[in-house]
């Protein structure tokens, strides 16, 4: 009897990996399309240090030229310098983007020519130069300094920007294949009548949803260990902490996707509408969740509402887990989160599903 039940979803799960494979459009989107990002993605930030401002240096500036040893160092850490003789083309070369700052000497005093363009850095450049400033002042005034400063990086020193961008994308791939796949896969088996024929058909109904459930969480895993294989040899990728945690972060991240993919299906009439609907469900929630960028710099509004939105939890417990250094609990709440919303859509999407298209 065993084998009699596991046959028709062994059957009906290599159907639907077969059918996924033929599907030339859903295998570029659900494996090339988020590979293409993460390549993208790491290769501007895989070895990408940090950025410096440049700086041009016009004549003889003695405040540089007079720094100790320790000071220079970190001035070189700083700033990327280049140096020029005329002013008006070092201050052209600023207004251009070309550079960040232009400094000279007026006697003693430093005066810093720069650009508004990036307030972020320019707030930076300002500081720093004031900092040096200071800092030669007290040194030539004979008086011990009372402070100094240590700084320690919280992270691994290993991690890398990639670091961050590889669970965000990874997150964004798994909620969009899962999503496209349940919303076209209900739909085209209600158009040609196949949901009908299985209905009819001496296959439970659990057998044919656990067939379709085990093949996307297949892809999913699939996705996961592309991502991951690529990130390590390509770019650097680095797991820390419980990173085998994300493991069942993105199954259950997969079975809620596929909720989302189920209620687009149930709410539309055709393929194209459903996966269209996913679509519009799943793509602004990339932007809301971090997916591409982080959300740390964006407005209190933006943050609270992106707690709603469950990619947002899957990308948090991925990094939490996968890049952050944290046990296994971290992921406990995400992945509860994401389990409730799973069966909150389900029923809704039940709830409005219809067996026929008119």
């Amino acid at each position: 009897m065993s084998a009699g039940r596991t046959s028709p979803f062994v059957a009906l799960s290599r159907a639907i990996v077969l059918g996924f494979l033929r599907d030339k459009a859903s295998v570029f989107f659900a494996i090339i399309f988020p590979l293409m990002f993460l390549v993208l993605f790491g290769g501007i930030f895989g070895s990408q240090g940090q950025s410096k401002v440049d700086l041009i240096q016009v004549g003889d500036v003695a405040l540089v030229d007079e720094l100790s040893p320790a000071a220079r160092a970190a001035f070189d850490d700083t700033f990327e310098v280049s140096r020029l003789d005329d002013l008006d083309e070092a201050v052209e070369e600023v207004r251009k983007g070309d550079a960040d700052v232009a400094i000279e000497m007026r006697g003693d005093v430093l005066v810093a020519h720069y650009t508004q363009t990036d307030p972020t850095k320019a707030a930076i450049t300002q500081g720093a130069l004031r900092a040096f400033v200071d800092g030669t002042n007290v040194a030539q005034s004979g008086q011990p300094p009372r402070f100094s400063l240590s700084t320690e990086q919280v992270e691994d020193d290993s991690l890398e920007t990639i670091q961050y961008v590889t669970p965000g994308l990874l997150g964004w791939a798994v909620a969009m294949s899962a999503a496209f796949g349940a919303a076209a896969t209900l739909q085209g088996w209600r158009q040609s009548k196949l949901m009908r024929r299985l209905q009819l058909a001496p296959v439970s109904t659990r057998t044919v949803v656990g067939a379709r459930v085990a093949v996307t969480v297949g892809i999913a895993l699939v996705q996961m260990a592309i991502f991951v294989g690529l990130g390590a040899a390509a770019f650097g990728l680095t797991l820390t902490g419980s990173w085998w945690m994300a493991i069942p972060l993105v199954v259950i991240g997969t079975l809620c996707f596929m909720s989302i993919g189920l209620l687009a299906g149930a709410i539309t009439t055709t393929t194209e509408g459903a996966v269209n609907a996913a679509n519009f469900m799943v793509l602004p929630m990339a932007f809301l969740s971090g997916s591409f960028f982080p959300l740390e710099g964006s407005p209190r509004w933006l943050q609270v509402v992106s707690q709603a939105l469950p990619l947002r939890h899957l990308n948090d417990g991925m990094l939490d887990v996968m890049v952050r250094g944290q046990g296994p609990a971290a992921a406990l709440l995400p992945m509860g989160i994401l389990a409730a919303f799973a069966v909150v859509v389900t029923l809704v999407a039940a709830r409005l599903f219809r067996w026929e298209t008119s």
